[in-house]
């Protein structure tokens, strides 16, 4: 499809028929995404290629720790997972929150889940020694997912970008055997969808995008 109304019509889909996602197309879906940009060309990206049910359920299990403070911050009228703003909820009150069922069956569900990992050995992060959360490593693997899913809307399948279990990050490299020195940068369910979108709303680009200042004057073409 045209690239334009792929990046327009690329949304998370989390609901998926039972139609299989074969491995030709797979492949083909992970050979065009390889072309994603990384930081100095090392290519630090490993994919595993999850289609055993046990394993895909049991890394949905370990992504309720997640969601449980996910459910209860939102219930709450905080912003979930904020660097900023700590919560003012406690474990127990966490602990308890009942998630919903959708939150982890899509990888459950979805005919195929990938799992996203960074070599930390080859990154150059240039935010290591700033007082904040790092986000420049991420620009050496997030280009290599948002093109697999930009793939997938091509090949008529889709999926959606989650991380929820990056927070019980050990137990979920110990169930997969990965190495110390990778991180894990997200777990994506790919399948047909149930629903696909033709149009995602955004906010017009004056109300993000300034001129030569951060509170410069909106960008207008």
């Amino acid at each position: 499809m045209e690239l334009y109304d792929a990046m327009r019509s690329t949304g998370a889909v989390r609901e998926f028929t039972d139609d299989p996602l074969p491995d030709d197309v797979l492949e083909r879906i992970l050979d065009n995404a390889r072309f994603a940009p990384t930081g100095g060309n090392r290519q630090g990206v490993r994919v595993i290629v999850l289609r055993d049910k046990d394993t895909r359920s049991a890394l949905a299990d370990l992504g309720l720790t997640a969601a449980r403070r996910y459910t209860a911050q939102l219930a709450n009228g905080e912003s979930p997972w904020n660097p900023l703003q700590p919560t003012s909820l406690d474990a127990s009150a966490i602990e308890a929150a009942q998630v919903p069922a959708q939150m982890s069956a899509p990888f459950r569900e979805a005919p195929v889940v990938l799992m996203f990992l960074l070599n930390l050995v080859v990154v150059a992060a240039t935010d290591q020694n700033l007082d904040r959360i790092a986000v420049v490593p991420g620009a050496s693997v997030y280009p290599f997912v948002w093109n697999v899913l930009l793939a997938a809307r091509n090949e008529g399948f889709g999926g959606v970008l989650t991380t929820m279990v990056v927070a019980e990050e050990p137990l979920a490299k110990d169930l997969l055997g990965i190495p110390d020195s990778y991180a894990i940068a997200a777990l994506v369910p790919l399948g047909k969808p149930v629903r696909q979108l033709s149009k995602l709303r955004r906010r017009p680009v004056s109300e993000f995008a300034t001129c030569d200042r951060f509170d410069g004057a909106p960008f207008v073409g």
